[in-house]
């Protein structure tokens, strides 16, 4: 296990300075300017120079690149030309809600994952179930967000969709406001984000939902023809227990592949279902950078997004090991 880490942490390491030298290359190929955006539209040239200068755009990308090296190993990303501040202190603000709207989604998937899985296995000529899953598959998740909105907030009211309370000025100690709201023993405050969250996390979950769940229906097509299942058959096990306890573990390697894919759509996605939702986390964050040409922002988000992929790889990786021993960690 200790080599495993060793390995993965360092391959880790190379996959994100990789990806940080492709994003601060293509900085140079974009028109815009970070210092005229940091002095404003109506400053004059010098100022604008004397910013460029501050900043060091007007040195060559190897040694901007160096000096961003040598700023990152100190914790350093930058400052954000938006918001005036570093760029770590943005992040560390903007993570939990991020954070906590990914987990929950991802968890929302993975159980509507299960449950269309084992709908489409015991209803196999279902065309309700068909149609369902072919229209969630082929909606885009900017139409399946605003849907979500229009239903469910705008037309019926029956969640809000905005926000992440509807309290103003709640401050938590760990900044994840559905275990802070019983921190501060304010279960209100708990109820209220999770009616905030479940729109976003469900927009999030629905395309993690068909393609673990279509997985996880093909695995278990060719998990219930084997011979040890024919077994627990023959010892009198119920049809439901064979399929719960034996079926899905030993179905659950290929679907684990599959929800590694499905996070880094996740990260993607969050972009566009934060901007739709304003939920104020990493996504709307980068997509408010982005239409400021908020470069530092830019890169430093990119790398926190690559962090979580690195991380949420190695956990599947060890998850496909608990579930089938024959598959080991390399």
């Amino acid at each position: 296990m200790l080599a495993y880490l060793i390995k993965r942490v360092a391959g880790a390491v190379a996959v994100l300075m990789a990806m940080s030298l492709i994003v601060f290359c293509l900085q140079s190929v974009i028109p815009a300017d970070p210092a005229r955006a940091m002095a404003g539209p109506t400053a004059p040239e010098a100022t604008v120079a004397a910013i460029r200068e501050q900043l060091g755009l007007n040195e060559t990308v190897v040694v901007q690149y160096g000096r961003f090296l040598s700023r990152l190993a100190h914790g350093d990303l930058g400052i954000s030309v938006r918001t005036r501040q570093p760029v770590v202190t943005d992040v560390l603000q903007y993570l939990p809600a991020t954070l906590e709207l990914a987990v929950v989604s991802m968890l929302m998937g993975l159980a509507l994952s299960v449950l269309m899985a084992l709908l489409q296995f015991t209803l196999p000529g279902s065309a309700a179930i068909r149609l369902a899953i072919v229209g969630i598959g082929s909606t885009p998740i900017f139409l399946t967000a605003l849907l979500l909105a229009y239903f469910f907030w705008f037309l019926l009211d029956w969640l809000p969709g905005a926000g992440r309370l509807s309290v103003r000025n709640f401050s938590g100690p760990t900044g994840f406001y559905l275990l802070d709201g019983f921190l501060v023993a304010r279960p209100g405050i708990s109820l209220d984000a999770l009616r905030h969250m479940i729109l976003p996390a469900l927009a999030l979950a629905l395309p993690i939902a068909v393609a673990v769940g279509r997985s996880l229906n093909s695995a278990l097509h060719d998990v219930m023809k084997q011979a040890y299942i024919r077994t627990a058959r023959g010892k009198g096990v119920s049809e439901t227990r064979v399929l719960l306890r034996h079926g899905l573990r030993n179905a659950a390697t290929a679907p684990l592949s599959m929800m590694g894919m499905q996070i880094a759509l996740i990260l993607g996605n969050l972009l566009v279902v934060e901007r739709v939702f304003a939920w104020p986390g990493l996504g709307l964050y980068m997509v408010q950078a982005l239409a400021s040409a908020d470069l530092p922002v830019v890169l430093g988000v990119t790398l926190v997004f690559g962090v979580f992929y690195v991380v949420a790889a190695i956990l599947i990786e060890i998850c496909q090991s608990l579930a089938d021993p024959r598959i080991g960690l390399l």
